[in-house]
């Protein structure tokens, strides 16, 4: 069944909620603070490991000499113009406040943060794309099962210091995963290995973000910059032709 795995995540997601809600009536809000922060170290050792691709070998044997870190940071500054010209971010803030006063009237919990912050780790990363892409070609719903697990725990943490807004995030992933899964009906074949590690390194780097903001770092308005996940396979692949 295609779509199958974005089904699975999308159920993981809500029940993760659903159970940290549970969890997160009974926590201080210190307690739940801490969580927050807590998740912001994890996620930025997710970032380190998938930043640490900018040095793999097989990326830079693709692109021509030098031109590796060129590559993720170009993507990055065009990403950051597109994205902010066409307010990424304030869109989705609007989509949370719009939700948060039909299904959180009484403003108990941060609805909006967790709605923003939880949608755009869920969606960022080659796995929600590339898993969305093999779920659409038949190939298998291997990776969508993975990273439901992995969002499914995530949620419940959230959820648990985030309030509603984090179950609210599973409709932009059940819609941007879906569109993946067509664009993968269309395609009929998956990126190459090099592309893929473009989008892994910048898809690190968003990540590492969106740890700054939930160890309070710093406000990056990291979904200004989602278009840089598309375009690093893109700039990969044009300066490919010239090895």
């Amino acid at each position: 069944m295609v779509g199958l795995g974005t089904i699975i995540n999308v159920v993981a997601i809500v029940t993760g909620s659903f159970l940290g809600l549970l969890a997160g009536s009974k926590f201080k809000p210190a307690t739940r603070d801490l969580i927050t922060s807590t998740l912001g170290f994890v996620t930025l050792l997710a970032a380190a490991d998938s930043i640490k691709n900018v040095w793999n070998p097989h990326l830079i044997s693709a692109l021509p000499k030098g031109w590796t870190v060129l590559v993720i940071l170009f993507s990055l500054l065009i990403g950051a113009l597109i994205g902010s010209a066409l307010g990424i971010e304030d869109r989705l803030e609007k989509l949370g406040g719009t939700l948060k006063s039909k299904l959180d009237k009484n403003g108990t919990s941060p609805f909006v943060e967790g709605f923003v912050a939880a949608s755009l780790l869920f969606v960022i990363g080659p796995m929600a794309i590339l898993g969305s892409i093999s779920d659409g070609m038949g190939t298998g719903i291997d990776q969508l099962v993975l990273k439901s697990i992995l969002d499914g725990i995530t949620s419940i943490a959230f959820a648990a210091s985030m309030g509603w807004g984090v179950a609210m995030s599973a409709l932009p992933v059940g819609i941007y995963q879906g569109l993946w899964t067509v664009v993968g009906l269309i395609l009929g074949s998956v990126l190459p290995d090099y592309q893929i590690l473009a989008m892994t390194a910048v898809g690190g780097i968003l990540l590492l973000g969106i740890s700054f903001r939930l160890i309070r770092i710093a406000n990056i308005q990291v979904g200004n910059i989602l278009p840089a996940l598309f375009l690093a396979p893109i700039f990969a692949g044009i300066l490919h032709q010239f090895i």
